[in-house]
């Protein structure tokens, strides 16, 4: 008997594990949408970078991933559209089957916020999660083919975390 648990035991060396044999699996579709509350706010560029469905400013139609993340720009306005989209979204103002999962802000500009901006971004905070893209140059320029940059490690995790499951 403990031949055979040998031979068992070299054939699996020789096969080595399953991942070896049948390659990567690829990810199960996204499941998420990146929903713009105001025009520029970045979607399209984000959808290109982390992966997911662009729904450009409409939310999600049918066959599209029904978790939504929001996206808005630093500035007053874009601010102000994401504060609007979150209240319609409390009281119901979007299709039904619809998740929010979380805020995603995009930087208005290279530097620090001036304190009125960040205050408000600390107002949305307390009501949603909130995930912070900094200023990046070479997407200015219609360069996208980097990594995601540094400092969005945690949205990395949640993009991943959205594909691997469903």
């Amino acid at each position: 008997m403990r031949t055979d648990g040998r031979r068992e035991a070299e054939n699996v060396q020789r096969q080595g594990p399953e991942i070896w044999i049948r390659g990567p699996v690829p990810p199960a579709g996204r499941r998420f949408s990146w929903v713009g509350t105001h025009g520029g706010a970045g979607v399209s560029t984000l959808a290109t970078v982390y992966g997911g469905h662009d729904s450009g400013r409409d939310w999600p139609g049918p066959g599209a991933p029904a978790s939504v993340l929001l996206v808005a720009r630093t500035h007053a306005t874009g601010l102000l559209a994401v504060r609007r989209a979150l209240e319609g979204f409390r009281h119901g103002e979007h299709p039904p089957g619809l998740d929010l999962d979380a805020v995603v802000l995009v930087a208005d500009a290279p530097g620090r916020l001036p304190r009125p901006l960040a205050d408000r971004i600390k107002e949305i905070e307390s009501a949603v999660d909130v995930y912070r893209v900094p200023w990046v140059s070479d997407w200015r320029l219609g360069d996208l083919s980097g990594k995601p940059p540094r400092g969005t490690e945690a949205l990395v995790r949640l993009v991943r975390a959205a594909s691997n499951t469903r």
